[in-house]
């Protein structure tokens, strides 16, 4: 008789558990989510809101004035309120245009130091009280003191642009009172008390270098 081979059936794999969402888990998940979304509601005007102060800073920045502490002795600060001077082809050196833009130039600076001198001495004249403490007065005594220092310098710059208006009015102004030659307009318009060329200034410079080291 045929005897019937024997199959070994191989065993069926069990399904993985997966462990069932407790009630507890499921809440706090909500809770979690509840939070999360509470906190970006919160969060979103909070950017808004520095978003708004910064471009409120920045405006304020644009529109807040410049305090203006310029040193007008020095004309290179002063300069920036005038136009440099257009010269038209074969124009003539020293012609009435020119004379009447360095005029200009002249008397407006004239006239702002003499307001920078009327400043000072309202300001000495108005601010003479009297400090109890001897460190204050001390302090304010040599804020003073400096200046009127500077006052004195530019009362003898008044003197020299004073000089050079009376210079245009005689023909001689731009001209080189070393040499002859043509200062240039540039150089005026850089420095309008100038009275030499830059060639004779330089020779001048060094010697002068030469002479007191």
């Amino acid at each position: 008789m045929a005897t019937a081979k024997k199959t070994k059936s191989k065993p069926k794999a069990s399904p993985k558990k997966v462990p069932a969402k407790t009630k507890s888990s499921t809440k706090v998940a909500k809770a979690v989510k509840k939070s999360v979304k509470k906190t970006t509601a919160r969060k979103a005007p909070a950017k808004k809101a520095t978003a708004k102060k910064s471009t409120t800073k920045k405006a304020a920045k644009k529109t807040a004035p410049k305090k203006s502490n310029i040193d007008i002795s020095d004309f290179s600060n002063f300069s920036s309120t005038f136009q440099p001077y257009k010269s038209k082809k074969n124009e003539k050196y020293m012609n009435a245009n020119q004379k009447k833009h360095f005029e200009n130039i002249l008397q407006a600076w004239k006239d702002a130091l003499h307001e920078e001198q009327e400043k000072t001495e309202n300001l000495i004249q108005t601010d003479q009280g009297n400090f109890p403490d001897s460190v204050d007065r001390a302090s304010k005594e040599e804020e003073f003191m400096l200046e009127l220092r500077k006052r004195d310098r530019e009362r003898k710059l008044i003197s020299k642009i004073e000089q050079s208006m009376k210079d245009l009015s005689d023909n001689f102004y731009g001209f080189c009172e070393t040499c002859g030659i043509e200062i240039g307009i540039k150089r005026l318009e850089a420095r309008p008390t100038a009275t030499q060329c830059i060639d004779c200034k330089t020779i001048e410079e060094i010697k002068e270098k030469q002479q007191y080291g």
